[in-house]
């Protein structure tokens, strides 16, 4: 496969993660455009050259740019990577449209359920754009160790087997690999469930339950991940890969999680309220956890964590009375 570096490529979202990636893709020598709506920000990352709200120590690297001009950043675009929170997917997909070559080839490093339809980011992505590839970046990745060049493995999933590839390897560098994957459902449930599980456990670890009760709801948190995507159509195996069991971990388990940080402040009594807003960024698990309530709901899968952090979520269900509900549940088989 002919290399590829020369080629430009193009990040949608500056955000922390759509930064670090652009960062990542410039570090791995592609000409990139890193587009945001925020004019001012866009401006300001310009003088600098870094994005002091989100990356403030991530210089960016001489093939990176930035720009507010959405034409002109898709503009000869071979490749358009959108890096946008999930509530804004669909609506950031339907301004890229009118902009994308007939050749443009799209992938998404968003990851969870759209709320108001229970689609994934590929089902929504196939909605707007039509049969144009794509790919969804997932994995065990903190935005700020992209950005600060530290040791990081990801996965591309596409059924385009030739994209997958070409995106991995644009993306893979001396402290960057990528891995492929076709199953792109397994691979975005596992994204879009890990985030629920994370606020369990950061509630647990906020009450002070410790490490029994903390790798207990991963690995049955787990277990509800891959019920509800095999009944999807995933592949069981997908889950105890970077995007399932790697990417759960990962959010379990570091205080750069948001939604651990969000889970923690709830198990310490805080209110809703008061726990997003020492965040002071968006927490995926929130709006996830009715997404995921509802499909496993009409899907009739059991999940019984992710139906309790929903409760306390979403019906104002305390935090103590959701931990009674799950540890009074009837035995049961492990494998079931």
């Amino acid at each position: 496969m002919q290399d590829r570096r020369a080629e430009p490529m193009t990040v949608i979202g500056a955000g922390s993660w759509g930064t670090a990636l652009a960062i990542q893709l410039a570090r791995a020598g592609h000409p990139t455009l890193l587009w945001g709506r925020d004019a001012t920000q866009i401006d300001a990352m310009r003088r600098a050259r870094r994005n002091d709200r989100y990356l403030p120590d991530a210089a960016f690297p001489d093939p990176l740019q930035v720009t507010a001009d959405l034409k002109a950043a898709l503009s000869g675009a071979r490749d358009a990577l959108v890096a946008v929170p999930s509530h804004a997917f669909r609506a950031c997909l339907e301004g890229v449209k009118q902009y994308l070559g007939p050749d443009t080839r799209v992938a998404w490093a968003t990851k969870g359920f759209e709320i108001a339809t229970g689609w994934l980011p590929h089902q929504v992505a196939r909605n707007i754009l039509g049969e144009r590839p794509g790919a969804v970046l997932s994995g065990p990745t903190f935005a700020r160790e992209v950005g600060a060049g530290l040791p990081t493995a990801m996965t591309v999933a596409s059924k385009d087997e030739r994209f997958a590839k070409e995106l991995a390897l644009s993306l893979s560098g001396m402290n960057f690999r990528a891995y492929t994957q076709s199953d792109i459902m397994g691979v975005e449930v596992g994204g879009a469930v890990k985030n629920v599980i994370a606020i369990g456990s950061g509630i647990a670890d906020g009450m002070g339950f410790g490490a029994n009760t903390r790798v207990a709801l991963i690995t049955r948190g787990l277990a509800e991940m891959m019920r509800l995507g095999v009944k999807l159509g995933a592949v069981r195996e997908t889950f105890m890969g970077l995007a399932g069991l790697g990417d759960l971990v990962l959010t379990c388990t570091d205080d750069q999680s948001r939604n651990r940080r969000f889970g923690m402040a709830l198990g310490r009594g805080q209110s809703l309220t008061e726990a997003q807003s020492g965040i002071h960024q968006v927490v995926e698990g929130v709006p996830a956890a009715r997404a995921v309530y509802d499909v496993a709901r009409r899907l009739a899968v059991d999940m019984p964590i992710c139906h309790e952090i929903y409760r306390v979520m979403h019906e104002g269900k305390p935090v103590r009375a959701a931990v009674q509900a799950l540890m009074s549940r009837d035995v049961r088989s492990e494998t079931e």
